[in-house]
């Protein structure tokens, strides 16, 4: 499904004619409809979209499949990923510059304190001794042709070392306005060297009957053929400060030294849309969190086969707190759920583990199970001095984490609801 598809296809969408500023008052307008897509028509004399992808049945929708789905197919494409199809004729090929200015785009300054404007939805493609990778990273705006860019130690990072020991820049193209299929599998934490674009093809060939099209740049980059935006450049041995930014928990994150990135052409489609994520906004919670908790499920089910559903919740911002829904088969499945769910998601630091018949995705079915079902001096687990989030504010790099068993005794039926 395409930007505009979604955008049209949801009665939800609020759409913004006047001309919107790129400091602070987009933002402002985003906040207003936390939960609604946000269609604006003048950003910067650009068209824009924001919080298009702040709920699980739009996501779903968007990849032709139930929301309930979501998971399992998830889990499949990370364990079977497919080999994506190359095109010639590309959207993102219908204008190509090469004279250009960055600081034209529909790129905010989200809150006061952040060190600039900001690029937060564009994902990373990169190609290095055969190995493709994708993912995730904000960008902020230097100049006309510059940014800073965030680049945690995982694998874009020794992508870039290692290009860096060569003494050569590292090829990149960042990628603004794709499909869920993309956004999700951007976001996934895989091995080194696994594809995550074949993650994104087997995900929309199970809901959608279609592999992932790619083309290529004119660097020879791959990069998803129906992409609004394409930033093609390079990752370079300069550095600079990067922050302060607000992160997915809605808190500053510091300055750090980062390195710069020159972009040396942009494509984009005709009439083309700028993808925008709030940080800490439900778009930024979900698609973080989503692509964790196929990665819970698989670790849970390790030592407890009956899994039935593992969601980090929203109040946790979908990476600090979760839930699971679990059938025993023995007393203290329970205790090694909660355990397994820490090692399938270190940076979780809260997990509730309930029975199959309650909903993971219902709040206060969740919290009636805790309050029937659970009793803290038998039922909690707590684990002290442990690694901790760099996004939890409240941790030192050490933290504590809690586990809370609310599932029911297995040989006695006084702790069922009530049913007709």
């Amino acid at each position: 499904m395409s930007l505009r598809a979604a955008i049209t296809g949801s009665e939800e969408t609020i759409t913004i004619e006047k001309e919107v500023s790129v400091d602070l008052e987009a933002t402002r307008i985003m906040l207003e409809h936390p939960k609604s897509p946000v269609h604006f028509l003048n950003l910067n004399g650009k068209e824009a979209i924001a919080n298009l992808w702040t709920d699980r049945t739009r996501i779903a929708k968007a990849l032709g499949m139930q929301p309930g789905e979501i998971l399992g197919n998830l889990l499949d494409a990370l364990s079977s990923p497919e080999k994506t199809v190359e095109v010639d004729d590309a959207p993102f090929r219908q204008n190509v510059m090469e004279d250009f200015d960055l600081r034209d785009l529909p790129i905010p300054k989200f809150f006061p304190r952040d060190g600039g404007r900001y690029i937060t939805s564009a994902v990373a493609v990169a190609e290095q001794e055969g190995h493709r990778n994708l993912s995730f990273h904000r960008m902020m705006l230097l100049d006309d042709r510059r940014f800073a860019i965030r680049l945690v130690p995982r694998h874009l990072f020794t992508m870039y070392r290692m290009a860096m020991e060569r003494g050569e820049d590292l090829p990149v193209a960042f990628c603004i306005g794709v499909c869920p299929s993309i956004l999700l599998a951007g976001a996934s934490s895989v091995d080194f060297g696994k594809d995550e674009m074949e993650i994104a093809s087997a995900l929309r060939r199970s809901g959608l009957g279609q592999r992932v099209e790619i083309a290529r740049t004119t660097g020879g980059l791959p990069v998803p053929a129906y992409a609004e935006y394409v930033l093609e450049g390079r990752i370079t041995s300069q550095t600079t400060d990067e922050g302060p930014f607000v992160d997915i928990t809605g808190t500053y994150d510091r300055i750090r030294e980062q390195p710069v990135v020159e972009i040396d052409r942009i494509y984009h489609q005709d009439h083309p849309i700028f993808h925008i994520v709030l940080p800490g906004g439900l778009e930024h919670y979900l698609l973080m969190g989503m692509p964790r908790e196929p990665i819970i499920f698989k670790t849970i089910r390790q030592v407890v086969p009956r899994v039935h559903g593992v969601r980090l919740t929203e109040g946790g911002c979908c990476w600090l707190h979760g839930v699971v829904s679990i059938t025993k088969n023995r007393e203290g499945d329970g205790k090694n759920a909660i355990m397994a769910a820490f090692t399938g998601h270190p940076s979780m630091k809260k997990v509730t583990v309930v029975d199959g018949d309650v909903d993971v995705y219902d709040d206060q079915a969740i919290e009636w199970a805790v309050a029937t079902r659970f009793q803290a001096s038998s039922d909690m687990v707590i684990i002290n001095n442990a690694a901790g989030s760099s996004l939890d504010p409240s941790s030192t790099g050490m933290t504590s984490k809690v586990g809370i068993d609310a599932t029911k005794p297995m040989r006695t039926d006084e702790f069922d609801r009530a049913t007709l």
